[in-house]
């Protein structure tokens, strides 16, 4: 579980984080330099889920070994299935990451939701719902690593 005072706003603690894969933790397919070390270090004390439509047919090989659950959505009504998704975690114990239209529901549900704009862009649908905005994927991963950053960023 990942635990953290908020000033102003509240006591969070979080037991799921829910990443997109293409244009979040991966780029064209392939993951994001860095990625799968930060992944293994966050394992530690959050569950990681990765939802994905897998356009490029490699999310499986990408993540092999890696400690996280997988789980594929079927074409359609994406941006639902990914809420469904966090709503069976539990909203209020879950952080997301994404950057598409299809991760807006999923990122205004969540705890702390967190859009990622990096080379594939940002929709403002995504950018509309997210409670923080970071510009590369380890920057929002380090937002757990080191949570003074994110208490900075969110406190009021």
């Amino acid at each position: 579980m990942f635990a953290v005072d908020i000033p102003g706003m509240k006591h969070v603690e979080i037991d799921h984080l829910v990443l997109d894969y293409n244009g979040t933790i991966a780029l064209d397919g392939d993951l994001i330099q860095g990625v799968p070390e930060m992944m293994v270090e966050l394992s530690t004390q959050l569950t990681i889920h990765v939802l994905t439509a897998d356009t490029h047919g490699t999310v499986r090989e990408k993540l092999e070994g890696l400690p996280c659950l997988l789980h594929v959505i079927s074409p359609g009504h994406q941006n639902r299935a990914k809420l469904d998704y966090i709503q069976h975690l539990g909203c209020g114990r879950v952080a997301a990451i994404g950057n598409g239209e299809n991760d807006a529901l999923m990122l205004k549900e969540a705890v702390i939701g967190i859009g990622i704009l990096q080379a594939e862009g940002v929709s403002t649908a995504a950018l509309q719902a997210a409670a923080v905005v970071c510009t590369s994927i380890r920057d929002a991963l380090n937002l757990f690593i080191k949570p003074a950053r994110l208490k900075a960023t969110l406190r009021n």
